[in-house]
């Protein structure tokens, strides 16, 4: 890919965006590969480089395993989520992936109530081109606040 074509990227992005937004976990799932990794990381462990995660994926089973426990088992006080990413700066193309970063804000919207900023930080991504399209190989989350609610429920 050359780096300067962030159409695909682009859309790679919005997309997994949207379907978070849409709670369309399974297909959400889809845009990684079989053996990503993803994780939910605070920004203190991401640069102390400890491995400790809030969340931890690591393949598109764990992915789907989760999108059947947000849609199927797990009871919480419901909520919409809205996701604004901004446009990915590619770092480097190497060895047949894209590294790239994007900055995230995710409100989330509890119904009755007002409107609220629920996460804010970076993603941090590897992405490779699949027969597909351009799929996550890695994705790691990396969020700028200390504190965050007692549960999050719904990957970021």
């Amino acid at each position: 890919m050359n780096p300067d074509d962030l159409g695909p990227l682009c859309q790679l992005q919005a997309r997994a965006a949207h379907l978070a937004d849409a709670g369309r976990w399974n297909e959400w799932a889809d845009l990684f590969t079989d053996d990503c990794l993803y994780l939910l990381q605070p920004r203190e462990n991401f640069e102390r480089g400890f491995p400790l995660a809030t969340m931890r994926f690591e393949s598109k089973g764990m992915l789907l395993d989760r999108a059947y426990a947000v849609t199927e088992t797990i009871f919480h006080d419901p909520y919409y989520q809205r996701h604004v990413v901004g446009v990915p700066l590619v770092l480097k193309v190497e060895g047949g992936r894209i590294h790239c970063e994007s900055n995230y804000a995710v409100f989330r919207t509890k119904l009755s109530q007002e409107t609220t900023v629920f996460n804010v930080g970076r993603y941090l991504d590897e992405v490779v081109s699949t027969p597909q399209g351009l799929k996550f190989a890695v994705r790691r989350v990396v969020y700028d606040s200390e504190m965050i609610p007692n549960s999050i429920i719904y990957p970021i």
